[in-house]
């Protein structure tokens, strides 16, 4: 029964009913107590009537001490506990506000918000501004982000979670957004637990917000460009085959690689080759709709996703305008730059049905296009699986070859021309394959120096001609030996040159035993590595050669700079040589522009007796050739030493 009461009364109820019942007991028990008390003490009746005027007078000031006493006690204690209420609610909001957060307190009951001083504060707002109801503050919060708050509310309501914690834009005065970060709790429920009040904090983590959003931004973008990473463009590869699959459309991938931009790279510096990728960036998006994907995977590689193109000419179109907007100059900053692109295309589903084929067969695509010329696109074709297989064969096989004793070295003659006598011989590796017989250096030489395994078969390469020289000068003085230095060899990181010269004094040979044969983008490479590696080996009296001496981009001032010796002519241009042909007038220019800077000319690929004679009127001073020889073991070259 007492429960009963107590769950029904309020505790106001509770205070009065007491006061009442103690007033109503005391009454009873007086009037009885003292009725019965004066009955036996007094007979008299006007004594009992007088007796009876001051029990009631006594009565009264006895009950009016009691009924202050019982009130003052209640009243001070209700005072307390609301003095005690108010300072906890006080010292609460003074350590909200103290954390720099601004305090909100809703009334549910009658939507009435009170918004402290500092949450004006944050958002820019005077007092009084903002309507006090929470319908003022939905109008100030970003509509992507009103679900959330209301999911959020109601989820803590109804006590799926402990505290309320919501995350949302607020409006500031200035018409900007703030991030907002809501917490609260119930602070006053109703007799049934209904919630009344509630009362929590704003937090402004824009600053948080923005460098999480800055985080996802370097996970999934590139900095150079500010497109799709590979992670990125992974997922969103992913993502557009299944809606292909789903809805039976068709993707288009392309695989793009810049030809020769690590030249670039590598002659003027990567902060223009970074701005050369930023361009090629900007050009690519102009060529593509605003639903497909340009991404950069790394490096000079970038790739396209684009869906539902109608037919094969919608991709080459595109192609095509590719190749043509990023063959167009680049300015940058003082540099003109002239670059092209290789692309590779593979189609969803016809070519692969998931991201990890259809970027490998792309890629195939890519490569077949360069070893086509470079500056063209190339569709996927199943035969290039076949061969992107052989070459994974043939790189692991190159790995072997080296400590398996698989190399030769052939040897090839260079003929003084004016008196048909050999002085001179070019070092060419040659590969006994175990099971492919002999390999051309045109199929290993790329693989060896995109692996970096030519450094290694470079030196092996110098290390055998350097002993061969050494052999044939005791019995032919002033016999010299040429071999190939890559630019991958002069470009890594590993001090191969001392070690040539060391070798070389090991053998008690002087430095004009030895010629050393680059190529002319190596001369455009100013990077101080390979400006040293060159003097290092001139100055040790090592030889230097220009080979394929006009397919690429030397000039004077570059042959003038490294103290050059010798040109070799390209057989492109000695196999076409007629009299008055434009190829018989370039070589002719070449030798005079030689023979003016103190060069002698090496012609190339002489395989005639007209070519022959043509070059030596051009005062060409030496030749190579199968004219004379094909490249032959040392044990033939000798014969042909003797013979001379």
């Amino acid at each position: 029964m007492k429960q009963f009461f107590r769950n029904r009364l309020s505790n106001l109820d509770l205070i009065v009913l007491r006061i009442v019942g103690i007033y109503f007991i005391f009454g009873l028990l007086w009037i009885f107590i003292t009725n019965a008390t004066l009955i036996k003490l007094v007979s008299n009746h006007e004594q009992f009537t007088l007796f009876i005027t001051y029990k009631g007078v006594a009565y009264i000031f006895i009950t009016s001490a009691l009924l202050y006493l019982l009130f003052r006690k209640t009243l001070q204690r209700q005072n307390q506990i609301e003095t005690s209420l108010q300072l906890s609610e006080e010292r609460w909001k003074f350590a909200l506000e103290g954390s720099g957060d601004g305090v909100w307190d809703w009334n549910l009951e009658t939507d009435h918000v009170f918004r402290s001083a500092r949450w004006q504060e944050i958002y820019g707002y005077s007092e009084n501004e903002i309507d006090p109801t929470s319908r003022a503050g939905r109008a100030l919060t970003h509509p992507d982000d009103m679900h959330s708050i209301v999911d959020d509310v109601k989820a803590y309501l109804e006590g799926k979670t402990d505290i309320y914690v919501s995350e949302f834009r607020l409006r500031c005065k200035d018409g900007s957004w703030k991030w907002t970060l809501s917490r609260g709790m119930v602070v006053s429920r109703s007799k049934e637990g209904k919630p009344l009040r509630m009362i929590g904090t704003h937090t402004d983590i824009t600053a948080r917000k923005r460098s999480e959003a800055q985080v996802i931004r370097l996970a999934h973008y590139d900095l150079t460009t500010n497109l799709p990473n590979r992670m990125l463009f992974l997922d969103r590869f992913k993502q557009e085959i299944v809606k292909a699959h789903r809805t039976s459309q068709t993707i288009t991938l392309m695989y793009l690689d810049l030809d020769r931009f690590k030249e670039v790279n590598d002659t003027l510096g990567h902060d223009i080759g970074d701005l050369l990728l930023k361009e090629t960036a900007q050009r690519l998006e102009s060529c593509v709709r605003e639903m497909d994907t340009v991404a950069r995977l790394g490096g000079d590689e970038f790739t396209l996703i684009l869906c539902n193109l109608d037919n094969q000419s919608s991709i080459e179109r595109i192609a095509q305008e590719i190749l043509d907007k990023l063959a167009k100059p680049f300015q940058l900053g003082n540099e003109l730059i002239y670059i092209t692109t290789s692309i590779g295309i593979s189609i969803y589903p016809e070519d692969g049905n998931n991201v990890e084929v259809l970027l490998k067969n792309a890629d195939q695509a890519m490569y077949a296009a360069k070893q086509h010329g470079r500056n063209r696109y190339h569709y996927f074709t199943p035969s290039m699986q076949e061969a992107a297989l052989m070459r994974m064969h043939l790189i692991s096989d190159l790995r072997i070859a080296l400590n398996a004793n698989q190399f030769r070295v052939f040897y090839q003659p260079i003929v003084e021309l004016a008196t048909g006598n050999i002085y001179k011989a070019e070092a060419l590796i040659r590969w006994q394959h175990p099971t492919r017989g002999l390999v051309s250096p045109a199929e290993f030489i790329p693989a060896a120096e995109e692996t970096g395994l030519i450094i290694e078969i470079g030196d092996w390469v110098f290390s055998e001609a350097a002993n061969q020289v050494a052999k044939w000068r005791s019995h032919h003085p002033g016999f010299q030996i040429s071999v190939n230095k890559s630019p991958v060899q002069f470009r890594s990181n590993s001090k191969n040159h001392i070690n040539w010269i060391d070798h070389l004094i090991s053998l008690g040979l002087t430095g004009p035993s030895i010629a050393v044969e680059i190529t002319e983008g190596l001369l455009l490479d100013a990077r101080d590595s390979v400006i040293n590696q060159l003097n290092a080996l001139r100055a040790a009296g090592v030889q230097i050669a220009i080979d394929d001496f006009g397919t690429g981009y030397s000039s004077l001032a570059y042959l003038k700079k490294f103290d050059i010796d010798y040109v070799k002519i390209d057989q492109s241009f000695t196999s076409n040589i007629r009299t008055g042909s434009s190829d018989m007038v370039l070589c002719e220019a070449i030798i005079v522009m030689a023979h003016k800077l103190g060069m002698k000319v090496i012609a190339e690929g002489i395989e005639t007796k007209e070519q022959l004679d043509l070059l030596v009127i051009a005062g060409c001073d030496y030749g190579q050739g199968y004219w004379f020889s094909k490249p032959v073991p040392a044990d033939e070259f000798e014969k042909l030493l003797y013979r001379n």
